[in-house]
């Protein structure tokens, strides 16, 4: 019986033998220049197959001369974010070999590691000067010492396909054309896998009759920078491997720059330019910011992920109108900075960063530093789910609902977000919670199956129900919930949403607040975990409690001391 037959998947081409193929391709290809990881991915999207990796332009941006004033390791260096943000070939160019054979041993070395496809080297002295400056005064190598250098460097390289294109500069320095060809062949001779002849005038001329002397004994590269009027199908008749665009994207963006630089500096404002650049969001795109968020939800492990806070802060503030008049109660200084303020900071230090605030009352007055403002409306006669519905799309990770007008110890806030479970509520579980319950002012007194003894932990405490009523179940409650709840996971999320939409569909949803968005959960059937707090929060919901705000936020209050009054939205 004969064995089936079996198919090897096709090698997958690498860069060095993408540029090689280019090189050897019987069309005309064309390499275009790039300088950093932004114009190599921009050259990639431009549909180039590879890129020029140009030492004029690498320099520039380095801000340094074109002569060997930027060293090759800072050269290779920029050269691995190129090739880490294009994938293309990279043919570098890579002045003299950057010293003597030694030099580009190890420079071939090198930029094989970082996955660039192949070097330009000139049979110039080291250091050596751009080709266009005083380019006929420049010294030009021993043919035998260049030479030894290509050979240095094929000799050095661990990927067969690796190549090494050999830059005449014989016409540029004014030696002539039969100087010209006695260099190539002999660079040729020695293994360099293609010649790059070089001329400075404005015409083809040069290149065409060197092409055609040349005869096609290896592929041939020119760069028509000072020709660059010449047709293009002159340089494909004269059998022209690579034409090399060799330095316009750093000339164009020089242009950009200094004419938006000037203009912002005349006009003192970005409103004449804002317009004519490219957005923030292209560079966003330009970077793979994508890719990043896709990654974070693939790797990052629960306590990395993505959270997200929830705060209710629409109201005025009953019993605060004498300090309300020209802001919102969430934009009252506390011990010399806003309430919100301390709430940001306090989510942020738990990796809480997604920050939404629905405000209402005097919206224009909240700082927006940080956070991003809905707007309840109807925020006079409507309760807190009518705020919560403004933002209800804001439940795309972990989030925490919390009420505007709190202020917490740190460790309130991470024991929710650390919590694994679907819906998690911070309950106070002090005596005075509960002493006054004759107060009309005290609300959200909460039930739990089993009370706060202080030495079990690791017990499962689930919320029964949240109410106004001190003695609801026939019993004193379990402490006072504090204006925090957590929500865990796509179910929960899924589950709370569904239950919202459901409220959402009563008479009388308007006048409904987050207590009733809780009970709603729990009589769906959700568990919800009660973290119990002994103290170290506060509400500011009048003015004696904004008073002593100060003292709270200053640590100056005995940890575990009493809370006062449960805030509301």
């Amino acid at each position: 019986m004969n064995a089936p037959d079996t198919f090897a998947p096709a090698p997958v081409a690498t860069r060095a033998s993408q540029l090689r193929d280019m090189l050897r391709s019987p069309q005309l290809e064309f390499l275009m220049e790039a300088h950093n990881g932004l114009s190599a991915r921009i050259v990639r999207e431009a549909g180039f197959k590879g890129i020029w990796a140009s030492g004029l332009a690498i320099s520039a941006q380095f801000g340094v001369r074109d002569n060997n004033e930027a060293s090759w390791t800072q050269v290779v260096d920029n050269l691995e974010f190129m090739a880490d943000a294009s994938q293309l070939p990279i043919l570098l160019d890579g002045d003299t070999g950057y010293g003597n054979f030694n030099n580009m041993r190890r420079l071939v070395r090198k930029l094989e590691q970082r996955g660039v496809a192949g070097v330009c080297i000139e049979d110039k002295v080291f250091p050596k000067t751009n080709s266009f400056i005083g380019g006929e005064r420049q010294p030009l190598a021993e043919i035998d010492e260049f030479c030894g250098k290509i050979k240095a460097g094929k000799d050095s390289q661990a990927d067969d396909d690796f190549s090494i294109v050999a830059r005449v500069e014989a016409l540029i320095a004014g030696w002539g054309m039969e100087e010209a060809l006695r260099r190539a062949e002999a660079y040729r001779q020695a293994g360099a896998d293609a010649i790059l002849i070089h001329s400075k005038l404005s015409r083809a001329d040069e290149i065409v009759q060197f092409a055609r002397e040349w005869d096609r004994r290896c592929p041939l590269v020119i760069v028509p920078t000072k020709y660059y009027s010449t047709p293009t199908d002159v340089f494909r008749d004269a059998g022209i491997s690579v034409a090399i665009w060799a330095n316009h994207l750093i000339r164009s963006a020089t242009s950009a720059m200094q004419a938006v630089a000037a203009e912002i500096h005349r006009s003192e404002t970005l409103v004449n330019v804002e317009d004519r650049i490219a957005t923030v969001d292209e560079i966003f795109r330009l970077q793979d910011t994508a890719e990043y968020s896709e990654a974070e939800d693939r790797y990052l492990s629960a306590a990395n992920a993505p959270r997200s806070a929830i705060v209710l802060a629409a109201s005025r503030g009953k019993n605060l109108e004498s300090v309300t008049t020209d802001r919102p109660k969430v934009m009252l200084p506390v011990a010399g900075k806003p309430l919100l303020r301390w709430l940001v900071d306090g989510f942020k230090k738990q990796n809480v960063n997604d920050i939404t605030v629905v405000g209402g009352y005097r919206a224009d007055a909240i700082d927006t530093a940080g956070i991003t403002l809905a707007i309840n409306e109807r925020h006079a006669e409507t309760g807190e789910l009518a705020s919560l519905a403004r933002v209800a799309n804001a439940f795309a990770h972990d989030t925490v609902v919390s009420y505007g007008d709190l202020l917490f110890r740190s460790y309130i806030v991470r024991d929710l977000v650390e919590s694994e479970a679907d819906f998690t509520v911070a309950v106070d579980s002090t005596a005075a919670t509960t002493a006054n319950a004759a107060n009309a002012s005290v609300r959200d007194f909460a039930y739990c199956s089993a009370g706060d003894d202080r030495g079990l932990f690791g017990q499962r405490v689930l919320l029964e129900t949240i109410s106004a009523n001190a003695a609801h179940f026939g019993r004193a409650p379990n402490g006072r919930w504090i204006g925090l709840l957590g929500v865990r996971g796509d179910d929960a999320r899924a589950r709370l949403l569904r239950v919202f939409a459901a409220l959402q569909a009563r008479a009388d949803f308007d006048r409904l607040g987050m207590p009733d968005l809780i009970n709603a959960l729990a009589a769906d059937g959700a568990s919800i975990e009660v973290q119990y707090v002994h103290g170290h929060w506060r509400g500011v919901n009048d003015m004696d409690e904004f008073r002593h705000a100060a003292d709270f936020a200053h640590g100056q209050t005995p940890l575990g001391g009493a809370a006062t009054e449960t805030p509301h939205d």
